[in-house]
């Protein structure tokens, strides 16, 4: 459906990629990959027409329609939620609206009469007369209430609204859809929801994700952004990954005979081929597979920074025990009567929609805040390290420069020993000398996990980690947390992360209360599916 030509695109002179050929075909899903600053954005919006290449071109098969996930929440204040879901094909909105007109009028005319019939012909062939069901049932699947569907944009929370903004860019049955992280502020059901409609999707979908479950779930192909090249690779993001890693590790190792890397690759690709069977994303990806070749494997460059957590002490038997703690917040009760006592190995997930309670609770636990009622009481030999989701107090108005600021959380002082830490977490050469208050989001990310992996914590607490990650520090720390011999309290929206992470799940009422479930992420949902 869309071809892709010796494309390029230069910012201020410097290429940001270039001599791109590609394809893509209908009824498969592409994931667009890449670090941050690669380009992942820029490139989606030169596939769907709204930015200029530098170079070569995109050509789409003609009357083929397009549908774009739009970002900007408040383009559509002025209207309904039902008709800006059904402006997601704008000519079916359009001669909706040229109808009501035409019969709005108290004499119409032999012209007004045919083409009223023209519209009318035309509007029975875009759905039209199913229009209003299918905006509602895609809507609702989304967790967007009938008793919204008739009320203004402009008076949605902004959670709503990405929602009605999804809804509209999947509306109408579109040949090809383009969403730039569809999966951001999404609930659990709706992000489950959103996996099952693309899985029945006929059409192409190209989407740009840092969420790998979802990346997993519905891709038949990933679009890698590496160094100013973009190349398209078979498989899913698990299978992209481990596959690139494979291949590193290969190349690496010069003394192995060319013929033990293909059997070696070719075990992989058989392996990989027989698992995710359930959906039939999962069924062509396999089909796709088996008749990929050792040369079509990806040998990415990408670089990913080190996490590993190592405590000075293990915990003993008493580790924390909150009793019946309350809190309420500009009048809103976010914490009622929560009660749980935390045991050798426990790795829990902070789960639901009410995110205030998760970093309230985070906060009395690492002593910010007071609870209004109730107690909290650490073991003796509980020590903690928390990882808050603001951290803009750690790095406003601070002089510092990298070195500088990590020497203050360091056992040892030394800057030999800084820069080599530094440089396992992607901060190399003069990079260290930066200034701490030009960093961008993901490099504060990596230095408060810096902080945290020096302290020497056996109770790690994450509020939010994966915010403003690439795919790659995701990965390092979904790893280093897996490997970790300590206790985890984590709230994260990354579904592969908390799955593979934690063994026990704190679900969050949007009244307050604790509901503690001794399970992994997927049995909880399942178990949620069975209500």
């Amino acid at each position: 459906m869309i071809t892709v030509t010796d494309l390029g695109l230069q910012y201020g002179g410097q290429p940001l990629f270039s001599h791109v050929d590609l394809q893509f075909v209908q009824g498969n899903c592409y994931g667009i990959i890449g670090a941050n600053g690669a380009g992942k954005s820029t490139f989606l919006k030169i596939l769907s027409g709204e930015l200029e290449s530098t170079s070569g071109e995109v050509s789409i098969l003609p009357k083929i329609r397009m549908s774009v996930l739009k970002q900007n929440q408040n383009a559509y204040d002025a209207y309904t939620v039902m008709d800006t879901v059904i402006m997601g094909n704008l000519r079916l909105y359009e001669i909706g609206k040229e109808k009501e007109a035409l019969y709005a009028k108290e004499e119409m005319t032999d012209e007004d009469g045919m083409l009223a019939c023209q519209l009318e012909e035309e509007y029975a062939e875009l759905g039209g007369w199913e229009a209003e069901s299918d905006a509602s049932r895609i809507l609702q699947g989304l967790g967007v209430g009938t008793d919204l569907h008739q009320s203004e944009m402009a008076n949605l929370d902004p959670r709503l609204k990405v929602k009605v903004l999804l809804a509209q860019a999947l509306f109408g049955s579109p040949d090809i859809l383009m969403m730039d992280e569809p999966t951001n502020n999404l609930d659990i059901d709706a992000v489950n929801w959103l996996e099952d409609f693309l899985l029945d999707f006929e059409g192409t979908v190209i989407v740009v994700s840092h969420d790998r479950h979802f990346l997993n779930t519905v891709c038949t192909h990933i679009v890698d952004i590496d160094y100013g090249k973009i190349k398209m690779y078979v498989g899913n993001y698990d299978f992209w990954y481990e596959s690139s890693q494979l291949v590193q590790q290969l190349v690496k190792n010069q003394n192995k005979r060319n013929e033990e890397k293909i059997k070696e690759l070719q075990d992989f690709i058989s392996r990989f081929s027989a698992n995710k069977s359930k959906s039939k994303q999962a069924t062509a990806r396999r089909k796709l597979l088996d008749k990929l070749t050792v040369e079509e494997m990806p040998a990415s460059s990408r670089r990913y920074p080190w996490v590993g957590f190592s405590p000075d002490r293990e915990v003993g038997k008493d580790i924390l025990f909150v009793t019946d703690v309350s809190k309420t917040i500009d009048g809103v009760k976010v914490l009622d009567k929560v009660s749980f006592i935390v045991g050798h190995g426990d790795k829990i997930a902070f789960v639901g929609d009410n995110e205030k309670a998760h970093t309230a609770l985070f906060k009395i636990l690492a002593g910010e805040l007071e609870p209004d009622e109730g107690t909290v009481k650490w073991g003796q030999t509980a020590t903690f390290s928390y990882f808050p989701t603001d951290n803009t107090g750690f790095f406003e108005g601070c002089e510092d420069n990298l070195v500088q600021w990590l020497r203050q959380y360091s056992p040892d002082p030394q800057e030999q020993y800084l820069r080599g830490f530094l440089g396992r977490m992607l901060f190399s050469g003069d990079e260290v000398y930066k200034a701490v208050k030009v960093l961008s989001g993901g490099e504060k990310v990596r230095c408060m996990l810096s902080r945290m992996m020096l302290s020497g914590a056996n109770v790690l607490m994450l509020d939010q980690p994966t915010n403003h990650l690439d795919l790659e520090s995701i990965a390092a720390l979904n790893k280093g947390l897996e490997a970790v011999k300590c206790n985890v309290l984590l709230a994260s929206h990354d579904h592969q992360l908390i799955e593979t992470v934690c063994n026990r799940v704190f679900d969050f009422t949007s009244g307050g209360q604790l509901i503690d479930r001794k399970m992994t992420y997927d049995e909880y949902l399942n178990s949620q599916k069975d209500q």
